[in-house]
């Protein structure tokens, strides 16, 4: 679905020079770090500056259009399996249309993200392709008014600036409690990581409460941490959980490399899965198929995501225009080996 195009203008030194009531001369040189300013003045510059989303342009004067056919894509991690294929979608679409890719990695910081984005925008791309839909308010007003199609890609959970590509990761996670439920589990545990910044596994663990709570069950015990997700984490903190609560009979884990972890855990204790314990994880990331048996996952569209969102910025870039186009993708349940058979 999408709303009619509406053209943006872009923020000016004169939109700052009248919310902080002085000179434009004396907002450049305060963005510039240029002259002699007091300390009250500058600060009253800045913060109008930060709540007007205004970004100064490091290339004004340099191109007629000012405008560079760059597309700023920021994800919150290179190490996280998700996001390359995500920009494997995005290159695909982008490689024939002169436009470039620049990636920036926020590591689940919204500060640091807002620090990316300052920058990228600071070169005028053309677009911006960004992950969630959860951004401070200084880094919602430089997209709002940065005049360019934006997209925010692998949630549409929420109210997007401009455009968005993704799943709802609401109804993935109850999709799963569902699978779950009627397999047979009751006594389920969550294992999750980056909370609470990974705002998507909040919403996927909230949704998976949710459908549990219609048969009656919650989850029994919980096990966090904040570091990225890697084997040997999902491995620990399986142990971790089945230490304090042995008698759980399912572990949902909010991606697929810690719950790869917590597999190979079960396999090297000799724990029967999925018959005594059953496990799943999410993204569905390639790994999986060489662990030895398949485990439980949800394909969460990540190469659709990035290339529909590349196909939005293709097609509007050139009008300067936003677009408002909302794309839902449907995940798939993969039950592989770790979910006992209804």
């Amino acid at each position: 679905m999408a709303k009619d195009p509406v053209p943006r203008r872009t923020l000016t030194l004169r939109d700052v020079s009248e919310a902080s009531g002085v000179s434009e001369m004396t907002v450049s040189r305060v963005l510039r770090s240029r002259g002699d300013v007091s300390v009250s003045t500058r600060e009253r510059v800045l913060e109008a500056a930060r709540a007007l989303g205004y970004v100064p342009n490091k290339i004004a004067g340099a191109l007629a259009s000012q405008r560079v056919n760059l597309v700023a894509v920021i994800i919150p991690s290179l190490s996280n399996m998700v996001f390359p294929e995500v920009m494997t979608g995005i290159s695909d679409v982008l490689e024939d249309t002169g436009l470039q890719p620049v990636v920036g990695v926020t590591n689940y910081s919204p500060e640091r993200e807002e620090k990316v984005l300052y920058e990228m925008l600071s070169w005028r791309p053309s677009g911006v392709i960004i992950a969630g839909l959860e951004h401070t308010p200084a880094a919602r007003a430089m997209l709002q008014n940065a005049g360019i199609p934006i997209v925010e890609v692998m949630d549409i959970d929420g109210t997007p600036v401009d455009s968005a590509v993704g799943i709802s990761h609401f109804r993935a996670g109850r999709h799963m409690a569902a699978a779950i439920v009627a397999a047979g589990y009751r006594r389920i545990g969550f294992l999750g990581t980056m909370m609470p910044h990974d705002h998507r596994a909040r919403k996927r663990l909230e949704g998976f409460e949710e459908e549990l709570a219609k048969s009656g069950l919650e989850v029994q015990d919980r096990e966090f941490y904040s570091g990225g997700s890697q084997l040997l984490k999902g491995r620990e903190m399986t142990e971790a959980i089945l230490t304090r609560s042995p008698d759980l009979d399912f572990l949902y884990y909010s991606n697929d490399m810690i719950a790869a972890g917590g597999l190979l855990y079960c396999l090297h204790h000799g724990i029967d899965v999925p018959g005594k314990l059953g496990l799943a994880g999410f993204n569905g990331v390639e790994l999986l198929e060489g662990l030895p048996c398949r485990l439980a996952t949800m394909d969460a569209c990540r190469h659709e995501i990035g290339r529909r969102a590349a196909e939005i910025i293709a097609g509007q870039h050139e009008a300067g225009a936003t677009g408002g186009i909302i794309t839902e993708l449907e995940p798939k349940l993969q039950p592989g080996d770790t979910i006992r058979s209804t």
